[in-house]
């Protein structure tokens, strides 16, 4: 029996579709993380999550690999805080 084609097509001098797919613009990336554009394009900044800049323009053009976006969310996980101290004794009612 053959084998099944591969499910990714390619043409002459072009990557293949997949790899074309996977990479998303920040309004993407940030609807992918549930933020706002801006608070991503804040982390960029900070350096906490991996971004791409397209070259030839005057404004940053950012573009975002899913996988990159996903291991920026495990890469710092929320750590449980303690609750606040409250002095009962001595309070005013």
């Amino acid at each position: 029996m053959a084998a099944a084609p591969d499910k990714v097509s390619t043409t002459p001098n072009q990557a293949p579709l997949l790899d074309r797919q996977t990479w998303l613009t920040a309004a993407e990336a940030a609807a992918y993380l549930k933020v706002k554009p801006r608070t991503l394009l804040l982390w960029v900044r900070q350096g906490k999550v991996k971004a791409f800049a397209l070259s030839g323009t005057k404004r940053h053009v950012w573009r975002f690999r899913p996988q990159d976006l996903d291991a920026a969310l495990m890469a710092s996980p929320v750590l449980p805080s303690s609750a606040p101290a409250v002095l009962n004794e001595g309070r005013i009612q």
